[in-house]
């Protein structure tokens, strides 16, 4: 049972959080669809509620890799794309997906090249995060690439590409503004930009 207990103590709420166990049940479950990139699956289930129902959850088969560059000057790099689900164009950090079974950092080597061209002399991970995670299991992790090179871009040919180079400042605009939209790339920017107002990171 999901349990927290409260106590006020000198005008403050404490809570004591005990270990919180699943409360759905999984009654059966069967393979809607599967392809190389994702799969399908549905369950007969008891909600927390006591309810029977369904449930389908989409499992990715690849980590989310994204990447957001820095140079000494503070700019960034973007990468804009139409995207088909959505039906719109999208303005966004570096992403791509990553094989489970390959450090996430090789990976994100690989999709920053093949997408601006770029190689990172130093990189730290930024953070992770679940993209949407009442319908799908998919997991983000997100890099901070410095010490930049200029090579030779090599985008796959699913992927018409347009890749600019502006200020940090002016990425973080887009962010706020919501002309970006893209979840991973919202909250890379967001995070940098608070490690720049803390003197965690800087340009220098």
């Amino acid at each position: 049972m999901n349990f927290i207990r409260a106590s006020l103590r000198g005008g403050f709420f404490i809570f004591a959080y005990w270990y919180m166990e699943n409360p759905w049940k999984i009654l059966a479950e069967r393979s809607i669809y599967d392809n190389k990139w994702i799969g399908l699956t549905e369950y007969d289930v008891i909600n927390p509620g006591g309810g029977r129902g369904i449930y389908g959850k989409v499992r990715f088969k690849s980590l989310a890799i994204g990447i957001l560059p820095l140079d000494d000057q503070g700019n960034t790099w973007l990468v804009g794309q139409y995207r088909f689900p959505l039906g719109a164009y999208s303005w966004e950090i570096p992403e791509g997906g990553g094989d489970p079974a390959v450090p996430p950092v090789e990976s994100a080597r690989r999709e920053l090249l093949e997408e601006t061209g770029l190689v990172a002399r130093e990189w730290v991970e930024l953070m992770e995060m679940h993209l949407s995670n009442s319908v799908t299991d998919e997991r983000a992790i997100i890099f901070v690439a410095r010490g930049l090179e200029q090579h030779e871009a090599a985008p796959e040919e699913t992927e018409q590409l347009v890749v600019r180079r502006l200020p940090f400042e002016e990425a973080y605009r887009m962010a706020e503004s919501g002309e970006i939209t893209d979840s991973m790339s919202v909250a890379a920017i967001l995070k940098v930009k608070l490690m720049l107002l803390q003197g965690q990171l800087s340009f220098a």
